[in-house]
């Protein structure tokens, strides 16, 4: 499973597994609880593989960005909460991403970052980012 089998879905907090699609929609896991939901197709879903990251030059794919903070951490919870004070938040982003947009990514994105981070993390899926590298390599 890769980060495309991975989702945010806007209005429900945390991460989902994909497990099948539906005619209507898609069954997800909730990776904070283990419920199983039933998505339909006017829900806002967002998958982790197409998710990217502004900087002042480009758009850095999530997976990167990840990446970066697995590096830090060495693959240990993040050492910032997604409580912690917006100033913390940023100086901790800007460590990670120095030239991330500050007018584009706002301290609600990093928060989340940081809590997908967590929950990659504790459900041992932080392989998936090497398996995202492999294949973005094999595709350029």
């Amino acid at each position: 499973m890769g980060l495309e089998k991975v989702l945010s879905i806007a209005g429900k907090p945390g991460l989902y597994k994909l497990i099948t699609q539906t005619r209507g929609g898609f069954i997800a896991e909730s990776m904070i609880d283990g419920k199983r939901i039933s998505i339909g197709l006017q829900n806002n879903v967002s998958v982790l593989s197409e998710i990217a990251i502004y900087t002042l030059s480009e758009e850095v794919p999530l997976y990167k960005v990840l990446e970066k903070i697995k590096d830090k951490e060495n693959s240990e919870p993040c050492s910032v909460k997604p409580k912690d004070s917006k100033d913390k938040l940023e100086e901790y982003f800007f460590n990670i991403l120095p030239d991330y947009d500050e007018d584009r990514v706002y301290a609600s994105d990093i928060k989340k970052v940081i809590q997908w981070y967590n929950l990659l993390q504790k459900h041992n899926m932080l392989n998936l980012l090497d398996e995202e590298e492999k294949s973005s390599d094999e595709e350029e």
